[in-house]
């Protein structure tokens, strides 16, 4: 009976434990907030301990427009084609949260603060301006 205890407090500690290490790293359907739509497969991966984000796919684009560039960047993304750009870059690690990085919106060319974590398998990415902010489910794709 003791080591069933013993067992049942080692697997309580470890379940938290496995949860904090998920990996942000993989392949995610982006949700637009406001429409509820599937917009793009991105990719995020770490280089070096810093989270990066590239889109691989655009989803849902208006007909007629295949390879959309990026009109309203700035900088060295200005009408770059926006499959392929990484849009988010910069963020690193603290406990379970990814934070102090970038995310740009390719729509309008804005850039935010971002904070990223998981959450009941999905990637939660919140971009924001002081306390103004958005908040978005990215959710798994296998690839």
């Amino acid at each position: 009976m003791r080591y069933l205890f013993l067992l049942l407090a080692m697997s309580c500690i470890a379940l938290p434990t496995a949860a904090a290490g998920a990996p942000v790293e993989g392949y995610w359907k982006t949700i637009d907030d406001e429409t509820g739509k599937a917009k793009s497969i991105v990719k995020t991966y770490v280089e070096d301990g810093v989270l990066y984000g590239k889109v691989v796919e655009l989803l849902n684009r208006p007909e007629g427009d295949e390879n959309p560039v990026c009109e309203e960047c700035e900088g060295n993304r200005k009408d770059q084609p926006i499959k392929g750009m990484v849009f988010l870059w910069g963020m690193e690690r603290d406990g379970d949260v990814w934070t102090d990085g970038t995310i740009l919106d390719p729509a309008n060319g804005k850039t935010y603060d971002c904070k990223i974590w998981l959450e009941d398998g999905k990637l939660m990415v919140r971009g924001y301006v002081a306390f103004f902010y958005r908040t978005q489910e990215w959710l798994p794709v296998e690839r």
